[in-house]
């Protein structure tokens, strides 16, 4: 065995992926598992965990692996993370554990994420129970949405005894793991409902249909409810727009109606009725994750498809291997490029954009260098429609309906180093903090809140309940 290469992964064949939605990414075989899992050093000092946002023991779950220790492995994930299958498979790992794995530095570092999708895949294929909890405590917290952050604080604080009930605005739990991410990236029946089990067989309550600020609001939650604290993980659901002529027009959308109209309500299958207009040409504005699983949607759907990206792809946000599979499908990448008008034919319908060429100049305030406009480098291309990915802002119901709550200037929710609000004993963390961000951040955020509410509740109140 080369210790510095990686045992490869089997995928879909692009040519017939391009046409389906069935997982791209088929996992590692025991076999195969045991041998990637079998090049980790088990270094003495880990830097693989310090750079994981939930403080998973990585080395232990990959030593179990290595001696064909599967349910022991699994063990170890559940003791920080609610969601392992999920992480697995769309965590930015190559940015995080495996950025620092000391295997990187000669060679290919471990495949981490891969390996933790074995493990959680290999539980869930086994009916292997995870989670344990304490004795109940008999204090109530709320949790407001039911993505990454509120599922991971959700199941932390259960684990530690606390009755929690999330309130959930949409019809399915899940968050922008059933709305946001594809069904070929992330599969909802095998993947995501069996984590969700997973957190309910933990005592979680999830209210679904539930919208806070209108159906109840944080004030009554913990003034007439009995809640002795509130966690805010409601996400940031609220497109971003450029701001420019015909985004009005029909067949303009923001990815994320396109992605939830797909994801959540099925548009993709012929037996719902979910309406949805692709179109036979479509640019997809922007270059995150979103902007990728917009783009490979549209092309599954019959779709020739371009990107419209104003920097080069060396400064594409989106992680590689997503990069990587939208062009082995077929995508194709129009970079330093920004549109600047969309345009419609005379029935109101979307039948051009108008773009400029753009360069590079000096690094803007996120370190990266500001894209520039080329004078006299207009042009115009063909497309019936037009998927806005440029990023999400916190919704302002909640802020607008909580007496005492901070916002900053970008909308989202002010918190200190624990999670804490302006408002006592109400929480945040997430994109409603963020902004648009990754999973596994929120994850961590919900991670680090549970442990501030935890914290709070006892301080203020005791151990237990009327103690």
């Amino acid at each position: 065995m080369d210790r510095f290469k990686r045992v490869p992964i089997s995928v879909q064949d692009p040519i017939e992926r391009a046409s389906n939605f069935d997982e791209v990414c088929l996992g590692y075989t025991e076999e195969e598992a045991m041998a990637e899992a079998k090049r980790c050093l088990n270094c003495k000092h880990h830097p693989c965990v310090g750079n994981c946002p939930v403080s998973i023991h990585i080395p232990r779950f990959i030593k179990h692996i290595a001696e064909g220790e599967f349910e022991e492995a699994a063990h170890v994930l559940a003791e920080q993370t609610a969601l392992p299958a999920v992480c697995g498979r769309v965590c930015p790992q190559e940015e995080q554990c495996e950025q620092v794995c000391v295997l990187g530095i000669k060679g290919e570092p471990v495949s981490i994420g891969k390996l933790e999708r074995f493990a959680a895949d290999w539980a869930r294929e086994h009916n292997i129970e995870l989670g344990k909890t304490k004795e109940k405590n008999g204090f109530k917290v709320a949790v407001i949405g039911s993505g990454p952050a509120g599922i991971t604080c959700a199941g932390d604080l259960a684990k530690e005894g606390y009755d929690v009930t999330i309130f959930e605005a949409l019809h399915e739990p899940g968050g922008v793991l059933v709305y946001g991410i594809p069904e070929f990236r992330l599969p909802k029946e095998t993947v995501v409902k069996p984590e969700i089990e997973n957190l309910k067989n933990l005592g979680v309550k999830i209210e679904t249909n539930v919208i806070v600020g209108r159906t109840v609001t944080i004030d009554s939650l913990l003034e007439e409810e009995g809640f002795h604290a509130v966690f805010i993980g409601s996400g940031a659901g609220l497109p971003i727009f450029m701001g420019i002529s015909g985004e009005n027009l029909n067949g303009v959308f923001s990815a994320n109606e396109f992605l939830t109209r797909n994801n959540l309500m099925k548009a993709f299958r012929e037996d719902y009725d979910t309406p949805i207009k692709v179109g036979s040409k479509v640019a997809v504005v922007g270059g995150g994750n979103v902007a990728m699983d917009a783009a490979r949607t549209a092309l599954r759907l019959g779709a020739e498809v371009w990107v419209v990206y104003r920097r080069t792809e060396k400064e594409l946000p989106a992680r590689v291997e997503e990069v990587h599979h939208a062009m082995e499908e077929g995508i194709k990448f129009e970079f330093l490029t920004s549109p600047i008008e969309i345009i419609g034919n005379e029935n109101g319908w979307v039948k051009s954009i108008r773009c400029q060429r753009m360069e590079l100049g000096e690094p803007d305030a996120s370190g990266r260098r500001r894209p520039v406009p080329i004078i006299g480098s207009e042009f115009e291309f063909d497309v019936d429609t037009v998927i806005m990915a440029l990023g999400t802002s916190p919704n302002p119901l909640i802020p607008a309906t909580t007496a005492g709550l901070e916002i900053n200037e970008r909308k989202c929710v002010v918190v200190d180093e624990n999670g804490q609000t302006s408002r006592e004993g109400v929480f945040a963390g997430g994109d409603a903090v963020t902004g648009s961000a990754t999973v596994i951040l929120a994850m961590g955020a919900g991670k680090q809140a549970a442990i501030g509410i935890d914290k709070y509740i006892k301080e203020k109140y005791g151990k237990k309940a009327n103690s």
